[in-house]
C-alpha cells in the first residue's frame, strides 16, 4: 500500500469521523472459553483459537501460550502497523523489526512475597525498533514520536486505562 492508496481508504472515514464523532466510538471486542481439563482459556483471534494456560514460572507446561507473552506480542503488533502506516503516510521507506520485552515477578503472581511490595504484572516493558532506513535524525524522531502517539497498545499500556469487572 502506497501514500495514496491509505490516503484513499482513509479520508472517507476521517471525513465521517470529523462531521460524526459518535461514529468513531467502536467497542472492540475479545471472548474466551475456560478449559474444563486444564488450567487455560481459549481465546478467538479472528484467525484462529489460541489456547492460553499458566506460564512455566507459574505451574505450566509451556505449550500453551501465556497471556503475558500476547500482550507483549499485541504492542508488537499495535506498533509495528502503526509504524508503517505513519511511514506510508509521510512517504518514508523503512523497514526492519519490532521486539517488546518486559520484566515480570512471579512472586507477586503466586502471592509468594505478602509481606513484601512486589507487584503482579509488568514492572517494565521495553519496545524497541531495529529499522532499515536512510532517514534524517528529524525524521526518524518524528516517525517514532507519531508512532507512539497513535499506537492504540502503546498509548493503554503508558497511560492506563480503567478496567471494569463484572460477573
Amino acid at each position: 500500500m502506497d501514500r495514496s492508496q491509505l490516503q484513499a481508504v482513509q479520508a472517507p472515514l476521517k471525513e465521517r469521523y470529523a462531521e460524526d464523532p459518535g461514529t468513531a466510538l467502536v467497542t472492540l471486542h475479545a471472548a474466551g472459553q475456560l478449559g474444563e481439563e486444564e488450567v487455560a482459556c481459549t481465546v478467538a483471534t479472528g484467525r484462529a483459537l489460541v489456547e492460553a494456560g499458566l506460564h512455566p514460572a507459574t505451574g505450566g507446561t509451556g505449550l500453551l501460550a501465556c497471556s503475558g507473552d500476547m500482550l507483549l506480542q499485541a504492542l508488537v503488533a499495535c506498533a509495528g502497523v502503526t509504524l508503517r502506516a505513519v511511514a506510508t503516510a509521510l512517504e518514508l521507506d523503512v523497514r526492519g523489526t519490532v521486539h517488546a520485552e518486559g520484566d515480570l515477578d512471579f512472586r507477586g503472581t503466586l502471592g509468594v512475597a505478602k509481606d513484601e511490595h512486589v507487584p503482579v504484572g509488568f514492572r517494565a516493558i521495553r519496545l524497541g525498533f531495529e529499522l532499515e532506513h536512510a532517514l534524517t535524525a528529524d525524521e526518524l524522531a518524528r516517525l517514532i514520536r507519531l508512532t507512539e502517539r497513535y499506537c492504540v497498545v502503546y498509548q493503554t499500556l503508558a497511560g492506563g486505562v480503567p478496567v471494569d469487572v463484572s460477573f
